[in-house]
């Protein structure tokens, strides 16, 4: 075995990998990756969720801003008149 031949050997411990270990980690590969495809699409739906509440709350936020003006408002002209 030279120098150069070092990195392509096993990790210590490591089995060599049989014919059937190949087919066997291209499924679990391809099982993993619809995993996370999946996992991807929830996430985006999750984000459009979040970006519609966002817009829900802006919205009653102004609307409280505006409520609160007019009771500022209604408050200052009750003042003035006592």
């Amino acid at each position: 075995m030279s120098f150069n031949d070092f990195g392509a050997a096993t990790a210590w411990g490591e089995p060599e990998q049989q014919p059937g270990d190949i087919v066997r980690d291209a499924i679990r590969k391809e099982k993993i990756l619809k995993e996370i495809t999946a996992a991807q699409g929830d996430l985006q739906a999750l984000v459009a969720r979040l970006h519609g509440v966002q817009l829900d709350v802006d919205k009653l936020t102004s609307e409280n801003s505006t409520l609160q003006m007019y009771i500022d408002n209604l408050t200052m002209q009750m003042a003035k008149r006592k």
